[in-house]
């Protein structure tokens, strides 16, 4: 997966969060999860943008290490919010859970590999 295409794939996830948002159940919970799922995706986009213009291979281990902790964050939003019945759509929200999941194990991986060539020089 190219760079551009992993930008991609994250700004479709940010999308993907604001439809779950879309279809919250109305309750006391519905705008400080709709917030936070909200924030820390969308943090987890712009974070890889920045790590994209890095002065460094230790400055992009930082930034992607940003990116992989907003999206944990919203990884356990998400399943809170599953959990208590949040969302109207079962179905998009396991969507979001699935998609959220294998961009943290492109991050770790990510983060891995990237430690490794800067352990290697």
């Amino acid at each position: 997966m190219t760079r551009q295409e992993l930008e991609n794939r994250l700004i479709n996830f940010v999308v993907l969060i604001n439809q779950v948002a879309n279809f919250l159940q109305k309750s006391i919970g519905r705008v400080h999860y709709s917030n936070q799922i909200i924030r820390s995706s969308s943090s987890s986009a712009l974070n890889y943008g920045e790590a994209l213009s890095a002065e460094s291979r230790k400055d992009f281990i930082h930034k992607v290490k940003i990116v992989l902790k907003e999206l944990r964050e919203t990884y356990v939003a998400l399943r809170i919010m599953r959990h208590i019945k949040l969302c109207k759509s079962e179905e998009l929200i396991i969507k979001a859970i699935k998609e959220n999941n294998e961009l943290i194990s492109i991050f770790v991986k990510t983060v891995q590999t990237s430690q490794k060539k800067q352990n290697s020089k």
